[in-house]
């Protein structure tokens, strides 16, 4: 489904990624771990459109897609959950839901798509009407999911999506990201939370300082030395 090839970003005077590939194959879920500043955010934003890259191509269901701009990439499926929610916290649930519908395509399938996410959490919708803010943060995280469902993805990409939730929540919220998987959706987990992210991924790549440095399923890495001894403590 999507392959990117040599990529490099470099911003500020520093290189962030250096030629980076990564395969991503309909209906897995796909993981990036690594720390803190390994660079998995600038990935991630570099395959929405977010970052511009400085060398290397991105390829999308067969098509090129390195010089399409952002937002022509969610029509096409690409769609990201980003780090820290990014709500607009003075609207309603709802209405950020609906914000998630605005290209054509999602437009059309509007009020069958959000009756699909309130069935799949249905948390929102006892709290439609409520502003975004006033709610607990893995209510907000649930929002942020609902709202890149809204946009009909084919790809779905997840930016650090435990941060700052609590152990239970955080399982739920795994628990949701193999549901989702599991109707149908691509997932691309970008995660510092190697463990977990681990034991449901059917693929991963080790990212760190900007380059790939292992892959493997996800059962592989857990039993890797490297990286028990790296992000798992052992």
């Amino acid at each position: 489904m999507l392959k990117v090839a040599n990529l490099s970003v470099h911003y500020g005077g520093m290189q962030a990624l250096a030629d980076v590939s990564i395969v991503v194959n309909e209906g897995e879920i796909l993981s990036i771990v690594g720390s803190n500043g390994a660079g998995k955010t600038t990935f991630i934003n570099a395959v929405s459109g977010m970052r511009n890259v400085t060398n290397g191509k991105i390829e999308f269901l067969g098509e090129d897609i390195t010089k399409i701009s952002a937002h022509d990439r969610v029509p096409l499926g690409i769609v990201q959950v980003p780090e820290g929610r990014k709500l607009f916290s003075l609207m309603s649930v709802e209405e950020n839901l609906l914000l998630g519908s605005s290209h054509t395509k999602a437009k059309e399938k509007r009020k069958e798509t959000l009756e699909y996410v309130y069935q799949l959490l249905p948390r929102l919708y006892d709290r439609r009407n409520q502003v975004s803010k006033t709610l607990s943060g893995g209510e907000q995280q649930m929002v942020a999911i609902g709202r890149a469902l809204m946009s009909q993805p084919k790809l779905l990409m997840f930016d650090e999506p435990s941060l700052g939730l609590s152990p239970l929540l955080v399982k739920e919220l795994f628990q949701l990201i193999k549901d989702i998987n599991r109707q149908g959706v691509t997932v691309m987990l970008v995660e510092q939370n190697v463990k977990q992210t681990l034991s449901i991924a059917d693929r991963s790549y080790v990212l760190e300082n900007g380059h790939i440095s292992l892959s493997g399923t996800g059962q592989e890495l857990l039993n890797n030395d490297h990286v028990k001894k790296a992000f798992l403590g052992m």
